[in-house]
């Protein structure tokens, strides 16, 4: 394996091929990938500790030259992991070329003898996009929040988040370097990712580990432009709802719960809005010191799923999400991002996000409901985030 320094580059522009794109990209900073040195499929309850088994034991044997001590170069993985338990297929990709850019500096990693400048394909966009029902359709979208709400006011769960899916086919393979393209240019506060066919554009990072420090980026709480209101209005009313914010003092309340015996210290500021094209969130940092050495893939295992994309109590919530939803969620809503040698990495949730196969994307949304939840606003609220990963299917 080799690192270098390269020259400050458009990351998504630099992908080669229209397929199998692996990104992680905000803001222009971040890491972009291709080729295969190296894939791992896990699955089950323990798919969190074999992938972070399988990772140490691949970066052990490795010789690495040139490398700069910067997180992120060296050896890097980019992993996708399955919401649930089963049938939980989830993976890791060790890239053959890896090109990065952060706080101004940039470089190259390969792995043995891969090229670095290959010829780069013209990206295709599709004509058309057609929509059909996925395996939960609004109807039923909208009967499982209603019956989510009813278990809520007469027992013990307090939160709980329901998905539902949409199939899109277009007239031509996708090209995912111009999907990544759309969500980056509409969402730079986001993080747009691209794994083994899961494309999407993140606002929530589950956990980002960085030596002895990690942080966290919650959000739960959401509104949308609607009947002309002001941004600041919606701000200002998304502040102020007890509904709001109940189901965001859940997420942040169980994640600082988890992290909070790995770190010496912790703090939490927020919740603040952040403001997105389609949608605007309640949002808090987390940020801690850990106590001792853990990986990244382990934290994530501790704290996945938290309130933002399960619920509270965490295996009430889980227990109705499979019963309501009748679907497989896959990678949706579970964590997303890298990894390096030394254990650190990011890890988003995959949210605003498709599966694509060839000219078939698969999109998902969910919506986090409490007691006082409305089943036709949560309707609504799911049109609002899946909007993203439409607009960028279609070159909106």
């Amino acid at each position: 394996m080799h690192t270098a320094d390269t020259g400050a580059r458009d990351l998504l522009r630099a992908l080669p091929r229209p397929a199998n794109a692996l990104a992680w990209v905000r803001d222009g900073s971040g890491l972009v990938g291709w080729g295969e040195a190296a894939r791992f499929e896990v699955s089950g309850p323990d798919r969190f500790a074999e992938a972070d088994r399988l990772w140490r034991e691949f970066t052990s044997d490795l010789e690495v030259t040139g490398e700069s001590g910067v997180s992120g170069t060296g050896p890097v993985a980019f992993a996708s992991l399955a919401f649930a338990d089963e049938p939980g297929r989830s993976v890791l990709i060790v890239p053959e070329v890896v090109l990065g850019s952060r706080n101004g500096q940039h470089w190259i990693t390969t792995v043995g003898g891969a090229t670095t400048t290959p010829r780069v394909q013209p990206v295709r966009r599709p004509s058309s996009v057609r929509y059909s029902d996925g395996q939960l359709p609004v109807a039923r979208y909208r009967e499982a929040v209603r019956e989510a709400v009813r278990l809520m006011r007469t027992g013990d769960l307090r939160k709980v988040v329901l998905a539902h899916d949409l199939l899109a086919v277009t007239d031509v393979p996708i090209d995912h370097r111009f999907v990544l393209d759309g969500l980056a240019r509409r969402y730079p506060e986001c993080w747009v990712y691209a794994v083994d066919g899961l494309l999407g554009a993140t606002p929530e990072l589950l956990l980002r580990r960085a030596g002895s420090v990690v942080d966290s980026r919650v959000l739960a709480g959401t509104t949308w432009p609607h009947d002309g209101v002001s941004d600041d209005d919606l701000a200002t009313a998304l502040l102020g709802s007890p509904k709001d914010r109940d189901e965001h003092g859940y997420a942040v309340t169980s994640l600082a719960d988890v992290l909070r015996p790995f770190c010496s210290t912790m703090s939490v500021d927020g919740p603040s809005v952040l403001r997105l094209p389609n949608v605007s969130h309640l949002s808090s940092d987390v940020i801690g010191t850990l106590r001792s050495p853990v990986s990244l893939l382990r934290l994530g295992e501790a704290l996945h799923p938290t309130a933002a994309v399960g619920g509270t109590p965490r295996g009430d919530a889980v227990e109705v999400i499979s019963r309501l939803e009748g679907l497989d969620r896959g990678r949706y809503a579970g964590p997303v991002g890298w990894i390096d040698g030394d254990g650190d990495g990011e890890l988003g949730i995959a949210l605003r996000c498709a599966e694509v196969r060839g000219r078939t994307a698969r999109l998902f949304a969910g919506c986090g409901l409490v007691a006082e939840s409305d089943p036709d606003t949560e309707v609504r609220e799911a049109h609002a985030k899946m909007r993203p990963i439409r607009e960028a299917l279609e070159g909106v």
